[in-house]
């Protein structure tokens, strides 16, 4: 049996009014132009010419900012990019608030970017990278909510400085590198110093302890295999030649 043309068209109309959503899918309908509700997932049903329906999709979407040239607190050029994570919870406002989220979010986030990391110092901006991402997804989630949208972290990935900047930083890093140097190498000095001076004023006290020591010297001389032995003598032994001479 033939099918008539108007089955054809009846056949065409619903399989075009049937629509699937899948689970991570909205459907924000509009009929004749107006809001009329949010539908899905599954098996949707749009009416053909009366009714419009535009998927929206709730998943995280990973946003990279492109680098973004910025002058630091300190009047230091240098670039920035960062990625920001977001998902749609309310599809209706944004699919009515704004007319292409995408591109408002990246937007928003490429201004954001250029005005916080305007106002921090070089060092804040390398040290405090934590902070920065805090603020950074406030104030985007801020903007972005009118939109249904979630911002729900903002990160940094790269700050590229000039080369001068970096010789800067590097020599920077190697002075302070020198400083910590010396001053442990001053502490180990000093704690030495303070446990000579304990143990001079601990043989002082014994005269024998002094003998010793003094044997303990030269077993430590003798055993270096020299071809030269200095044996220091005992100051008692120079002070008796002294007061003979003064006689």
């Amino acid at each position: 049996m033939a099918l008539t043309p108007l089955l054809i068209i009846v056949i065409v109309v619903i399989f075009s009014a049937v629509k699937i959503l899948k689970e991570y899918e909205r459907g924000v309908m509009l009929t004749f132009g107006r809001f009329t509700g949010v539908k899905g997932p599954g098996l949707i049903i749009v009416i053909p010419g009366v009714q419009q329906m535009i998927r929206v999709s709730t998943r995280v979407v990973v946003l990279d900012v492109p680098p973004q040239d910025i002058i630091t607190k300190d009047n230091i050029s240098v670039k920035v990019n960062a990625v920001v994570y977001f998902r749609v919870l309310m599809p209706q406002d944004a699919i009515l608030n704004v007319e292409n989220y995408m591109y408002a979010t990246s937007q928003i986030s490429q201004t954001t970017l250029r005005s916080i990391l305007g106002q921090v110092d070089l060092d804040d901006l390398l040290s405090k990278r934590d902070k920065i991402n805090n603020d950074l997804q406030s104030i985007i989630d801020e903007h972005t909510e009118p939109w249904g949208i979630k911002v729900s972290s903002v990160e940094v990935k790269n700050v590229d400085l000039p080369q001068d900047m970096q010789r800067v930083i590097a020599r920077q890093a190697e002075a302070e590198r020198e400083r910590r140097a010396k001053v442990i190498h001053a502490e180990g000095e000093l704690q030495a110093a303070e446990k000579i001076s304990q143990a001079a004023s601990i043989i002082g006290q014994n005269p024998a302890g002094i003998q010793l020591r003094y044997l303990q010297t030269l077993t430590e001389i003798a055993t270096e295999k020299n071809s030269t032995t200095l044996f220091p003598i005992p100051m008692d032994l120079i002070n008796v030649f002294l007061k003979n001479k003064d006689k």
